[in-house]
């Protein structure tokens, strides 16, 4: 699964990964650095504007609300979708056909068990630069209240991430980008492929302590690494 994530990378550097004018992801976005990103808070998406026929950045509420739901705190229940059911399964169907998003991020976190505690990692690319996460969004209103919300989808864990968990969000590589936000292609046949577990050998993960499990936490303190000998672990205790 995907829930937490962060988002360090210097405005200018995301800027240009995802193609968008600084100034409009400066505007949009703001130049804080996150370390913790949790659910239910509002994150940068990456998604066509069919109006202006062109990217944009929007702020997104993650968990993704139906259209069709009576109560919005339903996406507290959808922050992430299964890529094997996505195509499927009603609250996310449409979304997959026609709402695709990227989600901006540098790592994210997994927990592994241990004994009767977890401990939690960061992982990231071996490079450390940012990359994007397979997103989809949602359009939700009643009445004067409008969220547009978003969701991450994930995909079978590969070697690193499984030691840990046997799900991982899906991470798309730049090429991708243009195909996974194009509007026009809606045919699960074209879309599932790309839902393929990242590579392994790109990532490494490694012991973070334990104040990353409060979302209130949000500073460099939740990516340092784990001081040795302190219910830390190897990954492949």
């Amino acid at each position: 699964m995907c829930g937490r994530f962060t988002l360090r990378t210097p405005i200018q550097s995301v800027a240009e990964l995802f193609d968008l004018p600084a100034v409009e992801f400066q505007r949009a976005a703001g130049p804080a650095a996150r370390f913790n990103v949790a659910p239910t808070q509002a994150i940068a998406g990456v998604r066509w504007n069919a109006a202006l026929r062109m990217r944009e950045l929007a702020w997104l509420h993650w968990g993704l609300i139906p259209a069709w739901a009576d109560d919005p705190s339903i996406g507290k229940r959808m922050i992430n979708a299964r890529a094997e059911t996505v195509a499927t399964k009603p609250a996310f169907r449409d979304a997959f056909r026609s709402r695709r998003c990227l989600v901006p991020a540098d790592g994210f976190y997994e927990w592994k068990r241990q004994n009767r505690s977890k401990q939690p990692y960061y992982i990231r690319l071996n490079d450390g630069r940012p990359f994007a996460f397979a997103g989809m969004w949602q359009r939700w209103q009643r009445a004067e209240t409008l969220i547009d919300s978003c969701t991450i989808l994930t995909t079978d864990a590969n070697e690193l991430v499984a030691a840990l968990h046997d799900r991982m969000p899906v991470i798309l590589d730049p090429q991708q980008f243009e195909q996974w936000l194009d509007p026009a292609v809606d045919d699960p046949e074209i879309l599932s492929p790309l839902l393929a577990p990242y590579p392994a050998d790109r990532m490494t993960a490694y012991p973070v302590s334990r104040v990353v499990n409060s979302p209130h936490i949000d500073g460099p303190a939740c990516i340092e690494p784990a001081v040795p000998g302190k219910t830390q672990g190897s990954l492949f205790d």
